[in-house]
């Protein structure tokens, strides 16, 4: 039996009065990988599952191969949406005049044209009801959201309906999801998989 040893009171940050801004999570040091800042606190990522690393994959290679030459396609790179969130989508569609510099670690909410979500049992609530409104309140005028359905995914695709300034459902797509916009896309689904197929 291993024994996990318990962590000090000094070992974890201790959050400003008013909570942590999008500029902090640049300069605290020692941050887990993928942290987030939602309503000025930080948001530590669990362990991920095959699906998820498979989804994120799937999308982030699929659509750098249709996008048109002016997007840019991102897996796991934070956005600021103002002083207290900077989510991370786990694949991101920006303009591609905003990807100026290689050391940079965030894009402005007003650059992007898609955040897609995988959602894990940690990021359920998170990817269903807090981001999407914190997407929508920013303009990001497309949001993917991908369920594992018993090993398939399942993507819930919305649009931003600019006179409630909230996302409306485009539609829910599992096998195959053919869409024109943000971009004209036809993928197939089902390359998603919990397991891979073995092989002949």
């Amino acid at each position: 039996m291993s024994v996990v040893p318990r962590a000090s009171a000094s070992d974890w940050p201790i959050p400003p009065e008013g909570g942590w801004t999008a500029d902090d999570l640049d300069r605290l040091p020692n941050l887990p990988p993928h942290t987030e800042l939602i309503d000025g606190s930080l948001v530590f990522v669990g362990p991920q599952t095959v699906f998820h690393a498979r989804a994120v994959d799937f999308f982030n290679w699929q659509l750098q191969s249709v996008a048109p030459a002016d997007l840019e396609v991102v897996r796991e790179f934070t956005i600021d949406i103002d002083r207290q969130n900077r989510p991370e989508p786990d694949v991101v569609v920006v303009r591609e005049d905003v990807v100026d510099d290689l050391q940079q670690t965030r894009f402005p909410a007003a650059a992007v044209v898609l955040a897609i979500q995988v959602v894990s049992e940690d990021s359920v609530s998170r990817d269903r009801e807090t981001k999407p409104v914190k997407y929508a309140r920013a303009k990001i005028p497309h949001y993917w959201r991908v369920e594992n359905e018993k090993g398939r995914a399942a993507v819930h695709a919305f649009e931003l309906e600019h006179t409630t300034g909230a996302y409306t459902s485009v539609g829910i797509f599992r096998e195959r999801m053919k869409v024109d916009v943000p971009f004209p896309v036809d993928l197939d689904l089902t390359q998603i998989k919990a397991r891979r197929a073995p092989n002949p």
